[in-house]
C-alpha cells in the first residue's frame, strides 16, 4: 500500500448533507467522485471500449462491491482529519441576475439561488436567499485528505486524483459549481493532460467517459477572473440563463414530445414531457470553480457528452444539432473563451 496526502480546500460552499440534511464533512462524496474519474482514466487507457464488463470487474476489485450479501472490501482507503459540521449558517447577500422567463415580463432573481435551488431556498420574510438546511461547508474551509491504495493501481488513481482536483466538485448542485475544491500538496494534484475524445463519438456510450473535443480543441471554456466566489457564481448564472433561454419552449406542461431545451437536462420546471415520466437527465455541461496563483477566482465550463439512456429515445441528429448550438453560443460573445492547454 502507498499513501497520498493532500489538503482539500473548498473554493465555493458545499452542500454535503448528513442524515439530517445538515452540512457536514464526509468521505463518501469524495470516494464517489474518485470512482467517477477513475472510470474516465480507465476508459481513456483502454481506448473507450463499448463493453465495460472488464472495467466493472476491476472497479469492484479496487473499490469494493456488494453482491448477494457477500461483497468485496475496498482496497482504497480514504480519510479526512475532520468530520465536523460546516461553518456556514447564514447565506451572504445574493447578487441578483435578470431572468427573462420569471413572471410575465421577466425579473431579477438571486443568482446563487438560481444555481443552487434545492439546498438554497427563497425566504419570503427577508426576501432573500437562505440555506434550506442548517449549515453548508463554507468557502475556504480545509481538511487533511489521506488516501492509501495498492501500488499496482497508482497510475490510474493518481490520474483520477489529478482530474478530480482540476474538474471535480461534490455535494448538491455540484454540476453548477457548488462544492468546487482543490487538492493541494507540495506538487499539487493537477492533471498533466486532458482525457479528450471527439464529442460526437462520445455519443456512442451512455455514460460520461471523456471530455469532448471538436475541431477547435477541448470543449473547455473559462471565465474572466473575480476577486471572490460570490461574483463569479453570479457571472456563471448569467451565462447559464442566457444559454438555456436561447432554446425557447413552445409547449407547457405534459408535452407529448421533447423540445430542444429538454435535451440539455431534465426535468424542467413547468415543462415536463409526458412520455419521459419521472426520468432524470443530468446536464452534460458542467461548471467548476478554480483559483489561480494570484488568489483570483475563475470559472470553467466543460462538456462531457454522452448518449441519454434508452428510455429517453434519443435521436443522434437532434443531439448533435442541440449541442452544436451550445458550443457555438459559448464560442461567441458569451463571456467565456476556450481554455488554452497548460501542459503539452
Amino acid at each position: 500500500m502507498i499513501t497520498r496526502r493532500y489538503t482539500v480546500a473548498f473554493l465555493t460552499p458545499a452542500f454535503l448533507g448528513d442524515a439530517n440534511q445538515n452540512g457536514h464533512w464526509r468521505t463518501p462524496p469524495f470516494k464517489h467522485l474518485l470512482r467517477e474519474w477513475w472510470r474516465v482514466a480507465w476508459a481513456e487507457e483502454h481506448g473507450y471500449p463499448t463493453d465495460v464488463s472488464q472495467m466493472r470487474a476491476e472497479e469492484a476489485r479496487l473499490f469494493g462491491a456488494a453482491a448477494d450479501g457477500a461483497g468485496t472490501r475496498s482496497r482504497v482507503r480514504l480519510r479526512l482529519d475532520r468530520w465536523g459540521p460546516g461553518k456556514a449558517h447564514r447565506w451572504p447577500q445574493d447578487p441578483p441576475v435578470f431572468h427573462p422567463e420569471v413572471g410575465k415580463a421577466g425579473r431579477k432573481v438571486g443568482s446563487h439561488l438560481y444555481l443552487g435551488y434545492g439546498p438554497l431556498t427563497y425566504d419570503r420574510s427577508s426576501r432573500g436567499t437562505k440555506l434550506k438546511a442548517n449549515a453548508a461547508i463554507q468557502s475556504g474551509e480545509t481538511a487533511a485528505f489521506r488516501m492509501a491504495f495498492p501500488d499496482e493501481d497508482s497510475a490510474l488513481l493518481d490520474r483520477a486524483l489529478g482530474l478530480m482536483s482540476a474538474f471535480g466538485a461534490v455535494g448538491g448542485r455540484s454540476r453548477n459549481g457548488w462544492g468546487s475544491f482543490e487538492l493541494m500538496d507540495e506538487k499539487t494534484a493537477i492533471a498533466p493532460s486532458l482525457p479528450l475524445r471527439d464529442w460526437q463519438d462520445c455519443l456512442a456510450l451512455e455514460w460520461a467517459h471523456a471530455i469532448g473535443r471538436d475541431g477547435q480543441g477541448a470543449l473547455v471554456w473559462r471565465t474572466g477572473e473575480f476577486s471572490d466566489w460570490r461574483t463569479l457564481m453570479q457571472a456563471l448564472a448569467k451565462i447559464k440563463i442566457a444559454l438555456r433561454t436561447r432554446f425557447r419552449f413552445h409547449s407547457g406542461r405534459n408535452a407529448q414530445h421533447p423540445e430542444d431545451r429538454h435535451w440539455l437536462s431534465y426535468p424542467v420546471t413547468h415543462h415536463n414531457v409526458r412520455p419521459w415520466r419521472n426520468y432524470r437527465l443530468p446536464n452534460a455541461l458542467r461548471f467548476k470553480v478554480r483559483k489561480n496563483e494570484n488568489g483570483k477566482y475563475y470559472g470553467v465550463i466543460f462538456h462531457m457528452p454522452c448518449q441519454p439512456p434508452a428510455e429517453f429515445r434519443p435521436n443522434r441528429a437532434t443531439l448533435i444539432r442541440v449541442w452544436s448550438a451550445v458550443h457555438k453560443f459559448l464560442d461567441g460573445p458569451s463571456g467565456v473563451e476556450r481554455e488554452k492547454p497548460c501542459h503539452p
